[in-house]
Parts: C-alpha cells; structure tokens; sequence
C-alpha cells in the first residue's frame, strides 16, 4: 500500500492508557453505546445526556443556545454547565466519563454573533504564511473556549481538485504540499503543540482533520460525490493533510460523505481502519459527518452497524429519533453484530482523547479560566490577526498603468453590492450555516470593505463618496467596485461550470459603465473559488481578488491604498494556490495537468510596481451551449439567488426567514431535514387567520419563455396535517396583483402520504391585474414574476417542501401529482 507509517507528535502515554482500560472495564453497553452517539443540541436534554449515557453533543451551523442568534458567551456556557452537570450525575452507578461540545468553527467560531471571523482557507492559501495559521489556531481555540466547547471541527484539509464543488473556498490549496503545510499549523494553534505544556489546555481545544478522504477530487466536484483516484492519487493528493495534522497531534478525524469507487467513506473499512488506524497509525477517534452514516447502502440513520464495524468511533445523529439508534446498537453489540471488540476499540479512542484534553480533571465550563468572558469574542487582539490576513491574502490579477497602489487623498467613488456587505464578504459558515439571511446587525464590531476605504482615504485628507449603483454627485478621480459571489456552503454551493453569472451581468455592466464615463476602475471580486470573469476584467483598469475576508473587511483598504505621504504601508504580495480558468468549462485544472493552459497559473499574483501586459483585450466569448437550460430553479435546499423567503400573517406582519425559524401571527416557518442538513422548509399554519409563505425576489423574473414553452412550476411537498381550509398556489408581481390557483384537492390528497412531486402547469394560472390596475393576458403577465412560489391559506396546515423549480416542456392539461 501507498500510505506512509506516520508518527505523532503526541507520544502513547502509558499511564493514560492503563486509566482507559480501568474505565473500560466497568463501563456497560448501554454506558460505551452512548459515547458513541452524539446528538445536536437541539435534540437532546440534560436528562437524555444522564439517562444515555452520552459522550458528545454537537451544533450545527446556526443552531444556538435557546435558540436565540445573539446568545452571550455566557448562554453557551450555561448550556455546556447543564450537559457537564448531567454527565458528572453518577447518581444511578454509572462510572464517570465527562461529556464534549463539538462545533464547526472553519474560519472563526462562525456560530457565535460578535467572533473574529477570518477568511476562509482558500484567502489563507494566498498569504504563502504558515505562521499566520497557527495564530488563526490559537485566537479560534480562545473564542471557541470562551463559550465553554472543547472540540473544534476543522480544519478542513481537503485537496480540492474541481473548482465546481461548494467547498473550495474551505481548502488551502489544489497543490498538497500547501495543504500539507497548513493543516500542521492549524492543528498545533488549535491544540497546542503536542510536545509542549500548552497541549490542549484550558485556551486550546481538540481538532478534527476532515473530510476523510477524497472530499476535494470528486467527478465533477459534486459535493458528496465519487471519487475515482487511484489508491496512490488518494494518498499522494488527498492524503497530505491527514499526514501533517496526525504528526502535530491531531486527535480527532471526521469521516466524509463522499464514496471512493463507489463505497461511502462513513462505511469503509479499508480507509478507515486499514489505512487511517492500523498503517497511518493514527489512535484519536473518528467521529462520522451529519447523519453520515446513514448513505451507507443497506442501512439507515437509525440502524447502521456497518459503520462502526468500518471504523466509525462517534456516530453524528442530528435526527431527533437518536435514540432508536442507541438501542440498535446496543442489541447489535449484544448479538455480535457488532462485535464487542471492536466497540472497546471505539470507546477506548474517546477516552484515550478525553484523558489527553484532561477532562476528567476539569471543571465544569464556567469554572474555566476564559469561559463566559464576552470580552474575548471579537477581542481587538484577535481582530488585528484577522485584519493582517486579509491584507495578506489579496491577490491582484491586474494593474493597468500601475494605477495601485491609490493615492488617498483623491476623490474616491465606492460601488457595488459587495462595498458595504458583512454578510457577502464574510461567506459560508457565518452566524447561518450557508451565510445567507443575516444583516450587519449579526456582525458587532465588525468591519466592511467600505469601513476601510473611507478609513484611509478620510484620514489621509481625501473624499469618499458611496453609491450602491455608481452614481455620484462629483465625477471621482477613481471608482473601486466590489462586488462577486454571495455566500453558500456545502451542497448549496456546487456549480456546473466556472462562468461568473451572478446578479444577471449588473456587475459587468456597472464596470463598463464608470469606464465608458473616463473613470480609471478597480474591481475587488469576492468569491470563494476561480471564476471565469474576463469580460469584468477587460471593464476594469485594477483587479484585485479579496476572497470572502471575513469580519475584518478593513484590511482591504490597508493595502489598496499609499500612506498620506506617498508610501506603500502593506505591500501586496498574495498568490494564487488554485490556477484561474481561460474559459468558463475549464474544468477540473491544476497545476501540473499535462493540458495545462490557465489564464492565470497557480502562484501568480502581481506585487506593487511590476509590470502587467494583461490588456483589456481577453476573449468575452464563449460557447453557451452549457449554459442551456430548461430549469428556473427557485429552491434546492435552500432560496436559490436571488430568492429569498418571506411570510406574512393575518395582520400584515410581514417576515423574512433569516435563520433557522420565523414566525408571524399565521403562520411559522423553518428548516428541517429531509435528507441531509436542513434541506426542507416547514410552514405550519395555526388556522388563526390568512396567512401565506413565498419564494420572494426584488427583481422581476420573466418568464413568459417558460409559459411558451410548455413551463410549469413544479414542487416536492409532504403534508403532514390536511388543510383545514382552501389553499390556494400563487404567482404574484407586487401588491395586489397575483394569480390565483385553487390547490384545495391536491394538498387535501397528500395528507399523511409522505413526500410527492406536484407539477403544475403555468397555463393554468388565470388573468392578473397588473400594478396599475389593468387587466393582462398570462403572456404579459409572465413578464412580472416576483413570487413564483406562494402558499396560502388561512385555515391549519402543516407540510414541508424541498424542492421548487420552473419548468419547460412540463406542462400537462392539469395538475399531476408523482412519487419522489
């Protein structure tokens, strides 16, 4: 086999493991069963953690204390209190193990309002700084502490090979000697060095390596997809990270959700054990991904022996029935299904991880040095960390007439929807767990792009003027632009080609025409991959990279702009870690392909001075022919760009779902699993009043092409509670002027019959009055769609959907009702 023997920094400790088996020993399998199950927080009590014994509880992306966003640090400890308090009840003669909280803080402790949020590992990548990473280490554990967890998942270490896939902007690198680099620093400021006194003490958290293994080389970079590497490949590319965080310590491996030849990882023997344990060596645990387990072929969420005999240590099981999978797997361990050997060896890695965290000699979360201290989330020595990471990570394409660095004492035009957006620049995985649905409001203390501009222009004697469009009272000397990719995460975030088409070509149009008005431009592009941005390129003088840079946007201007007296202050010096695409189908492209033609090859990045030959001349054609689409997707998981849901109860209260849940005097709507992490929405009508739920969208859709072409809308829905009242499938264009489809029957004939795909056909949908009162034929009124998608009614309802589109070629003479 291609895998190397690797040796950890973390030296067997014998003391250790003679506790470990002295625990061990009087531990029952109901006792060892609930190490290995971990619950999310909002599915599991204080008693459940006594009663089932359990070992770990995890929150998701957004999930809360109370689920209340703005949660202070000491409401997380409170919470991590009660979970301690219950696991240390030994009242009914259970032997003590003390519990862990485990959160995804990728790039900052994400969950929590007011965090250093740093950028994400793609930005890191292009600081070429692997110090610095260890910093980002040691100011994430702090907060993380701060909040009284103890176990941190990340860092991601995924090699990622299709820039198509959600997750780029979470890896360092397509090359994995970056990875490999990175992953040990990050690893040693999460921890601590293993070697040292530091060692996960109480400002230092245990960290996971994930996703094992081949997450980032996927066919097509389809999230939870295939990959095909030879063995070698999957060692060599895939591997590099798992090398370098084992040998700095790294105690905790998550298993991955995609498949190697067509086995998932989560039940794959020869990975997980063959490989990682018994070769590689490594002797923390293996804790599974969000319900994970559950792809495996022949089991379920509830009952899935075949992870454990793989190699699963921690089964993660968000599913509010959890506990039909302990009782499983105790009788499965009780029958020798799963053999008893094999669950010591699980629950002997948990302890072996907890000894060496020195829980069991710890006090409980408040009684820790840095618990509850609020002053330690978004501190401003954790903020000037993240602020040198975004000057680092900044990577300039282009530098026509050496026009950056700017002179801050010009007249300086802001624009773009990226200037002044906390939320877009701060990406995935921020307060929410896609990044979508928060304000500027969820980002106290924080500082965007437009901050740090009118910092340094204002303070050096110049004059910034912002507009969201680019208009101005006062032609500038120069106009920066910022704009690019709004936030996703995982799954959400996969691609079928690399063409930048956001916003429908407004930022492009917005570039050409400042510069057709004989204004020099810089464009700073937020995204979380490559893309395929020639025509904006040619519309720009300067064209400068920003990644999604998290909390600390201010940072952008340290170094776009000279010091009052002439001076570069922050040179730019970030390089490319992933090679940029000549055309928008080039895909996958690394470095070292033997076809290898990038517009921009890995590591370039211009610096301040040198010269460009770029010119405005790139190719802005292209052949669409991918592009062709039949589909209007309106919602796969999540509101699809530029969605978003609203509802609206019997008295006018009109809300937005921003986070996990809404509510108004009607109706409540929120995110729930159907097949993996909130994928669904549930809107639940009290029968108080009308009330009604929309995919909603300030820009007009048109889709009289769809009505042409035989469209329809189509849906996947499971009602769980029949209507108590009529219920009507609405297309509205503004106030007072929808039309209206009588749904009654369909949804009445869906109660209690599980998920079902309805398609309804546009032609259906009656005349409309338009804004102005009048009467229009459906052709024009297709013209004027702001929601596509409305559910109403003013009687009780529950039901869920998962999935919206518009269709052509779809439509039938009626309503058609099939399986999923």
């Amino acid at each position: 086999m291609p895998w190397p023997k690797v040796t950890s920094v973390v030296a067997p400790d014998p003391a250790i493991e003679e506790k470990v088996e002295a625990i061990l020993a009087q531990m029952s399998v109901e006792e060892k069963v609930g190490q290995m199950i971990q619950p999310e927080i909002k599915q599991v009590t204080p008693q459940d953690i006594k009663d089932y014994h359990i070992g770990s509880v995890l929150n998701g992306g957004g999930s809360v204390p109370n689920n209340d966003r703005y949660a202070k640090a000491s409401d997380w400890v409170a919470l991590a209190d009660s979970f301690f308090d219950a696991a240390a009840d030994c009242s009914d003669g259970k032997v003590y193990v003390p519990m862990m909280w485990g959160t995804d803080a990728v790039h900052g402790v994400g969950n929590v309002v007011g965090a250093t949020l740093f950028p994400h590992n793609i930005a890191l990548g292009a600081t070429g700084n692997p110090e610095l990473i260890r910093q980002i280490g040691e100011v994430t554990a702090r907060e993380i502490a701060a909040i009284g967890i103890d176990w941190d998942f990340s860092p991601t270490v995924a090699v990622v090979r299709d820039d198509r896939w959600g997750r780029t902007y979470e890896s360092y690198s397509e090359d994995p000697k970056i990875v490999y680099d990175y992953a040990a620093k990050m690893v040693e400021g999460l921890q601590g060095a293993g070697d040292a006194d530091e060692f996960l003490n109480t400002e230092h958290v245990i960290a996971t390596a994930k996703h094992f293994i081949g997450d980032g080389g996927t066919i097509n970079g389809i999230d939870r997809g295939d990959c095909v590497d030879d063995e070698q490949v999957l060692c060599d590319i895939h591997g590099a990270g798992y090398i370098s965080a084992i040998e700095a310590g790294v105690q905790s491996v998550m298993a991955s959700f995609n498949s190697w030849h067509g086995e998932k990882l989560h039940g794959h023997k020869h990975l997980l054990t063959t490989v990682l344990k018994d070769t590689m060596g490594f002797d923390g645990l293996v804790v599974g991904d969000w319900n994970g387990h559950g792809f495996i072929e022949g089991a379920s969420v509830l009952d899935c022996p075949q992870a454990i005999n793989a190699g699963l240590d921690i089964f993660m099981v968000p599913d509010p029935d959890w506990k039909v999978l302990f009782q499983n797997t105790v009788e499965q361990i009780n029958s020798g299904v799963i053999p008893m050997e094999r669950a010591d060896d699980a629950v002997r890695r948990i302890l072996r991880v907890k000894l060496r965290a020195g829980l069991f000699e710890r006090e409980k979360p408040s009684a820790r040095p840095l618990a509850g201290r609020d002053e330690v989330i978004g501190s401003p020595e954790h903020r000037a960390v993240a602020r040198q990471a975004v000057r680092e990570s900044l990577v300039m394409l282009k530098n026509k007439n050496q026009l950056l660095p700017l002179n801050p004492k010009q007249k300086i035009l802001v624009a773009g929807d990226g200037a002044d957006n906390l939320s877009k620049q701060a990406g995935g995985w921020s307060v929410t767990w896609q990044g979508t649905g928060t304000t500027r409001k969820d980002f106290p203390g924080a500082s965007s792009v437009l901050d740090g501009i009118r910092d340094a222009v204002t303070s050096a004697g110049g004059n910034v003027e912002f507009n969201q469009d680019g208009a101005y009272s006062e032609k500038p000397d120069v106009a920066i632009v910022v704009w690019g990719e709004s936030p996703y995460a995982e799954m959400q975030g996969d691609v079928q080609n690399l063409l930048y088409k956001e916003s429908a070509g407004r930022d492009w149009a917005l570039l050409q025409k400042l510069k057709a008005e004989g204004i020099p431009v810089v464009s700073l592009f937020i995204t979380g991959r490559p893309l395929w941005v020639n025509r904006e390129l040619n519309a720009s003088d300067a064209f400068v990279v920003i990644w999604q840079p998290g909390t600390e946007g201010a940072g952008v201007g340290d170094v776009l702009f000279t010091t009052a007296s002439g001076e570069i202050a922050h040179p730019i010096k970030g390089k490319l870690t992933f090679s940029w695409p000549r055309t928008p189908d080039q895909g996958p492209l690394n470095v070292g392909d033997t076809d290898y033609d990038p517009l921009f090859p890995y590591g370039f990045g211009l610096t301040y001075g040198e010269v460009d030959t770029l010119g405005d001349d790139l190719p802005e054609e292209y052949d669409a022919s991918f592009e062709a689409s039949d589909e209007m997707p309106v919602f796969n998981r999540r509101p699809m760009e530029p969605f978003s849901i609203i509802l609206e109860g019997c008295k006018n209260d009109r809300v937005t779902l921003t986070g996990n849940a809404a509510e108004t005097t009607s109706i409540s709507v929120s995110c729930v699993d159907r097949e993996v992490q909130e994928d669904a929405r549930r809107a639940l009508w009290n029968g108080e009043g009308e009330g009604f739920v929309a995919l909603s969208t300030r820009d007009r859709q048109v889709m009289v092409d769809y009505l042409e072409n035989d469209g329809a809308l189509v849906f996947e829905l499971r009602v769980d509670s029949a209507p108590t009242a009529p219920v009507t499938l609405r297309l509205g264009c503004g106030p007072n002027s929808n039309s209206d489809l009588d749904i009654t029957d369909t949804v009445k004939s869906l109660a209690d019959k599980g998920w079902a795909k309805v398609t309804v056909p546009l032609h259906l949908f009656p005349d409309v009055g338009s804004d102005f009162g009048l009467v229009l034929p459906p052709e024009e009124f297709f013209y004027r769609i702001l929601e596509p998608f409305t559910l109403v009614t003013q009687g009780a309802l529950d039901l869920r959907f998962s999935f919206v589109e518009v269709q052509k070629h779809k439509a039938g003479k009626a309503i058609e009702v099939s399986a999923c």
